[in-house]
């Protein structure tokens, strides 16, 4: 069972495709949509990529920040972010820890689950039922 509305967003520190370090501190002040996902490079996964992809500029236009996480590795991020030219930081949870402390461990993947993290660091939102080809419009009329 994910985490619910109301709670406040566990922090977390990962390297991203390119090796650097993201904590979810550095986006203190910013909404921010994190979004889990199963694995680099699946049908769905990749629908559900591009559909971020596509709606970037409306994210970035609201001051919002996208952050995809899945426990791939950071080079598998990296071919799956050239392959599709995603421009957001997708994070690499080998370990488990950001899936684990979110709830969203679907026996060694993670679940596909979205949250939409406050400026104050507060879950606002959390979305279960992902249609992965229109998601990041679904969430983008979620919030107004």
């Amino acid at each position: 069972m994910a985490l619910s509305a109301g709670t406040k967003a566990p922090e977390f520190t990962a390297k991203d495709a390119d090796g650097k370090v993201v904590s979810l501190v550095d986006f203190k002040g910013k909404t921010v949509v994190l979004y889990f996902y199963p694995k680099d490079d699946t049908p769905g996964c990749t629908k559900e990529a591009q559909s971020f992809r596509d709606s970037y500029e409306d994210y970035t236009g609201k001051d919002m920040v996208v952050l995809g996480v899945s426990m791939d590795d950071e080079a598998s991020h990296k071919m799956f972010q050239e392959k599709y030219g995603l421009p957001f930081q997708l994070l690499a949870d080998t370990d488990g820890a950001i899936t684990k402390a979110y709830d969203v461990e679907g026996g060694g993947y993670s679940k596909r689950v979205t949250y939409i993290i406050n400026a104050e660091g507060i879950i606002d939102q959390v979305d279960e039922s992902v249609n992965t080809a229109t998601h990041a419009q679904d969430i983008l009329a979620k919030m107004g």
